[in-house]
């Protein structure tokens, strides 16, 4: 892990660079002081001035600009002619052309600059004034146009780094979204298989009240199955809060949408319709009509489960084969196992991922694993998926039944 290190608030790499940069326009200054320069010690203080700005050129690049070009101006009009600590004069352009929050002032630094070569041109001694002028044109051109290619690298960079915080910003509120909105349709679900518990009740608890005079045993069968059906609407309406209360950490996106059969046709059972397993062959069917070869094992005996566990498996198990009818595609060979064990129930579904492509592309930025990762947590089930070592995917559930002393409990 990489620490960054700061000193006032700024980068202390940063800082010692340009500390660097000070020392060196310092010892320039001082030179003068062993080969005597023209102006003498004002002139030297000029470049210990042009020193000292050089230190804020990262943050306030513009004004170092402004304050180095009139200590160099001074300079011109001392009669000084250039001095070696002149260096500092392209350090200023290079920072205001990379630094400045717009071009324009590193343009400006630049026109200065100019006109500053050719004044310094005038006081070089020499037989051509313009020879002079045209190495010092090409020395500060060549300045200027390295500060713009880092600057535009550097904004480039900027760019790209904004862009990457953007689509990760966007990446973790599509995840929340979609693992609300799966909430959403798990809690009108389970609404659904409470309010038919409720009904059941109701009915159960009419019929006992007119048959507890006439027929005291099939009354006392209405009231026990009241109270069986309670029990069981009270445990999925404590799921049911459960969905709409606890938070959980944003899945990353994966891939979700509609079954599509080759021509991009729904395969997909309506929004608000409460499948049983009973359906489950017709299901199948409907996977096998859109393309897939699917192969359907049955194993254990099954055992009555209640109506919102009965809802996730098939939920589950609609959203595999959909993911492989899309993912796979059309041909692929699908193995989907459903295993009833005393204390689980489990759903696997494996395809082989040799199937041809559909002819338009599955659209992406689905949330399949998301939801299902929802709904067999409302459980507290077990979700592994993952692509096969042989081919492949693999989706694999394990939601366990309800525990016996929970069905016989008495409810408070």
């Amino acid at each position: 892990m990489t620490v960054n290190r700061t000193i006032f608030g700024r980068p202390l790499r940063g800082v010692a660079f340009d500390l660097f940069v000070c020392g060196v326009v310092v010892l320039l200054a001082l030179a003068g002081v062993v080969a005597g320069p023209p102006g003498g010690w004002p002139a030297i203080l000029v470049g210990f001035a042009m020193a000292v700005a050089l230190l804020f050129r990262r943050t306030h690049p513009s004004a170092v600009a402004a304050a180095v070009a009139v200590l160099a101006m001074v300079q011109v009009v001392a009669g000084w002619g250039p001095l070696p600590y002149d260096i500092a004069v392209l350090v200023a352009l290079y920072s205001v052309v990379k630094y400045a929050n717009r071009l324009r002032d590193g343009v400006l630094a630049g026109l200065g600059a100019a006109v500053g070569v050719v004044l310094a041109a005038l006081q070089t001694e020499g037989p051509v004034w313009w020879a002079s002028a045209i190495y010092f044109g090409l020395v500060t051109g060549a300045v200027w146009l390295v500060g713009l290619n880092v600057r535009t690298r550097r904004l480039y960079v900027l760019s790209l780094e904004e862009r990457a915080a953007t689509l990760e910003r966007e990446r973790e509120a599509e995840a929340r979204a979609a693992v609300a909105g799966e909430r959403a349709r798990i809690a009108r679900e389970l609404h659904d298989v409470v309010a038919h518990s409720m009904a059941v009740m109701i009915v159960q608890a009419d019929g006992a009240r007119f048959m507890i005079d006439r027929d005291p045993a099939a009354a006392r069968g209405a009231v026990k199955v009241v109270a069986d059906t309670g029990r069981e609407a009270l445990e999925e309406m404590r799921r049911l809060v459960g969905v709409l209360r606890e938070p959980s950490p944003p899945e990353p996106p994966a891939t979700r949408g509609a079954a599509t059969d080759p021509d991009g046709g729904a395969v997909v059972e309506p929004e608000h319709r409460r499948p049983a397993l009973a359906e489950l062959p017709a299901l199948l069917d409907r996977f096998a009509d859109a393309g897939l070869r699917v192969r359907w094992t049955v194993t254990g005996e099954p055992a009555p489960l209640p109506p919102g566990l009965e809802l996730t498996v098939y939920r589950v198990m609609q959203e595999a084969l959909t993911n492989s009818l899309k993912h796979a595609g059309v041909g692929a060979s699908v193995e989907v196992t459903l295993q009833h064990t005393d204390d689980a129930v489990g759903v696997r579904v494996v395809d082989d991922g040799r199937g041809r492509p559909p002819v338009r592309p599955a659209p992406s930025g689905g949330h399949g694993l998301v939801g299902m990762r929802e709904r067999v947590g409302v459980y507290d089930g077990r979700l592994t998926a993952g692509p096969r070592l042989a081919g492949g995917w693999q989706v694999e559930a394990r939601l366990p039944l309800p525990v016996a002393a929970e069905r016989s409990g008495v409810a408070a």
